[in-house]
């Protein structure tokens, strides 16, 4: 199998949207966070890659998501977009309102005397954990290897070294497509393997969690062995969305990757990482475009070897440009 590949790269021109905001109406007054036309989200994703948004929506708190909702066009699309590190933002762009949960008011941490925890959904994963040890409350170490945000995590019931978010979880809330406030049991969410039964049109805010007492100096022992985990087998360093295929039934994608010859594999820009083959690398001048052809071509390949399908764990989201729509399982 050769070691690169091309695809092509399109100019900017090509990723403008006709502006929204003009035909909103002045209900938009009232909302206290930050509205954009034709707003530029590559910054927010891991791969850094991708066209704009037609409409960017950055909240004040959950009731002005509620009220922004509430108020939006019903035939919007909407689009969340979270921490973007487990997401792919196609060049041509993202049609309609792409929403980003941040600040104080969505990543704020409660912490109770009967040790359940509630924190806001832009939290970053990472940063709960260390703050749980830091707290003495033990039961989140798992979240110290997951490049994310709670919002995500609830979505997908993100998980890793052998634990799940649904295994700590009490509830959650979210907003709807109407602008109504919803509090979540475990059973509303439905939560299995990268997977969550809640509507697809709920925005969470936030998660209550069940705790446990633990000791801050081995918490953090824990935390660090996560960590370096981490930093050996995974690559940290670079701009990728995280691991990119779901892993079959009793296996594990990397190796069905691995085994078809596509570690160190380059694309344009992008890269089946020689560290760990179940994570695509935008090397530093890809496109979205890049990316995707090269997961599909890694599926293509598995499939025609093993007769195995590998379904994709990134989110891909948006609008190809004109003539750079990807196949599914792309031959070599």
């Amino acid at each position: 199998m050769p070691c690169r590949g091309s695809s092509k790269h399109w100019p900017g021109s090509e990723r403008v949207f006709e502006d929204l905001l003009p035909g909103l109406g002045d209900w938009t007054t009232k909302l206290r966070g930050r509205l954009k036309s034709n707003f530029d989200i590559a910054p927010y994703t891991w791969f850094r890659v991708g066209g704009p948004a037609q409409l960017f929506f950055n909240p004040a708190d959950e009731a002005d998501l509620a009220l922004f909702l509430k108020n939006l066009p019903e035939e919007m699309p909407v689009t969340v977009i979270g921490l973007g590190s487990n997401m792919l933002v196609r060049d041509g762009g993202v049609e309609g309102v792409v929403i980003r949960l941040s600040g104080k008011a969505f990543s704020d941490v409660v912490i109770n005397s009967d040790h359940t925890v509630s924190v806001g959904a832009a939290m970053p994963d990472m940063r709960f954990a260390t703050q749980m040890a830091k707290a003495g409350i033990a039961g989140f170490a798992f979240y110290k290897g997951i490049p994310g945000a709670i919002g995500g995590a609830l979505r997908m019931n993100a998980g890793a070294h052998g634990s799940e978010t649904k295994d700590r979880l009490i509830s959650a809330r979210a907003v709807d497509r109407n602008g109504t406030i919803h509090v979540l049991t475990p059973a509303d969410l439905g939560h299995a393997y990268r997977s969550c039964a809640a509507p697809a049109d709920f925005i969470f805010t936030q998660a209550t969690y069940q705790g446990e007492a633990g000791d801050p100096t081995a918490l953090k022992a824990e935390m660090d062995e996560v960590s370096a985990y981490r930093e050996d087998n995974q690559p940290t360093k670079e701009r990728t969305g995280g691991s990119t295929f779901k892993n079959p039934d009793g296996m594990s994608a990397w190796k069905l990757v691995d085994d078809a010859g596509f570690r160190g594999f380059e694309l344009g820009g992008a890269q089946v990482s020689p560290k760990h083959t179940n994570f695509l690398i935008n090397t530093g001048a890809a496109t979205a475009e890049d990316i995707e052809r090269l997961g599909e071509m890694v599926r293509g390949k598995v499939r025609e070897m093993t007769g195995i399908e590998l379904h994709w764990e990134i989110k891909r989201i948006g609008r190809f440009v004109e003539g750079g729509e990807v196949k599914p399982f792309l031959a070599e």
